[in-house]
């Protein structure tokens, strides 16, 4: 069944695959983003609409006459400001949730992250955890925990809401992860924390698009709950990493350093960058972060069985499958 769709931050590399993705199955979709948008011209016409979803005025615009909302848009960094996280990632979400309501709109997808619910220890096979704004580390899991409890909370029989949190994202055009290991490995500032031995999964590009369509569709099961989703396949930081930089004919990195002393010097250097920002001497982001740091030198794995008998889904693009189209986006220039 056709439904009217409006998609949040869609000129993302993943809002945009969902766009893409619902105009292909044949929906009527919508799109809200601040930048401007390039999405393939297959599948029904989308429109497009420029603006913030800080802007109320503009959001109550754009859900007019829609009856679903997937939203993606958000502010996703390891460094900035808390006031810049908090009126994008908590705000935004909290005025869209009261605009898609006014509007009448029945089901409203809120794209979350499984660092909402990691805390910098180890995840090895669990579910999705409680989402807790005081025990997530970093600016960004911080508000989009916060961000998910105000939607989760406001799901009812009438609007209905799910949360689906896909793990670590990565494809061919991706610079939150890909473009981001292969500059550090140019230069030579991606050590291999423990020696890239911590187990974790991802998720590729097509099938996180799928995941969370897919949670728009069975909105009967999964309305009220947080589902991780990722390929589930576990590989080692350090292979992942590998891969990545032999797709894009980059040395994959060799140096490895303790995780505990990354963890500490990350620390360290998230507040002389801060410091150093305030006075504007820096404007790029540091080379380490106690977050980044925890993300590459622990284990972070998800039991899937749950996830996909409520999507009654699966992903169809392995990691290997995944390398190799990324390694043939690289050779096409």
């Amino acid at each position: 069944m056709s439904r009217r769709v409006l998609v949040t931050g869609a000129s993302g590399l993943l809002g945009g695959a969902v766009a893409s993705l619902l105009a292909a199955k044949g929906h009527s979709v919508r799109t809200f983003q601040r930048g401007p948008l390039a999405l393939p011209g297959h599948g029904a016409p989308i429109e497009s609409v420029r603006a913030s979803v800080a802007d109320p005025a503009a959001v109550a615009r754009a859900v007019d006459g829609v009856d679903a909302v997937l939203h993606l848009a958000a502010k996703v960094s390891i460094t900035g400001d808390w006031s810049e996280f908090e009126a994008t990632n908590i705000g935004g979400t909290r005025t869209l949730l009261a605009a898609a309501r006014a509007a009448g709109v029945r089901d409203f997808v809120f794209v979350s992250s499984p660092s909402v619910a990691h805390f910098g220890a180890s995840i090895a096979g669990e579910g999705a955890g409680p989402a807790d704004p005081d025990r997530a580390h970093g600016h960004y899991a911080r508000s989009k925990a916060a961000a998910e409890l105000l939607a989760l909370a406001e799901d009812s029989p009438a609007f209905r809401v799910t949360a689906i949190r896909p793990h670590v994202v990565w494809g061919p055009g991706d610079t939150q992860l890909v473009e981001r290991v292969l500059e550090r490995a140019r230069a030579g500032r991606l050590p291999l924390l423990s020696h890239g031995a911590a187990l974790i999964d991802t998720t590729y590009i097509d099938n996180a698009a799928a995941a969370i369509v897919r949670g728009l569709e069975r909105m009967d099961h999964a309305h009220g709950q947080a589902l991780v989703v990722t390929n589930g396949q576990p590989r080692p930081v350090g292979e992942l990493i590998a891969g990545i930089c032999t797709a894009a004919g980059v040395a994959p990195p060799s140096r490895s350093v303790p995780g505990w002393l990354a963890r500490n010097a990350g620390s360290a250097i998230e507040r002389l960058w801060d410091a150093a920002g305030r006075h504007g001497w820096v404007h790029d982001e540091p080379p380490m972060t106690r977050f980044l740091a925890e993300q590459l030198s622990t284990a972070h794995w998800f039991d899937q069985r749950h996830t996909r008998a409520v999507l009654d889904w699966r992903p169809e693009v392995t990691i290997e499958e995944g390398l190799q189209r990324l390694a043939a986006h690289y050779r096409a220039g």
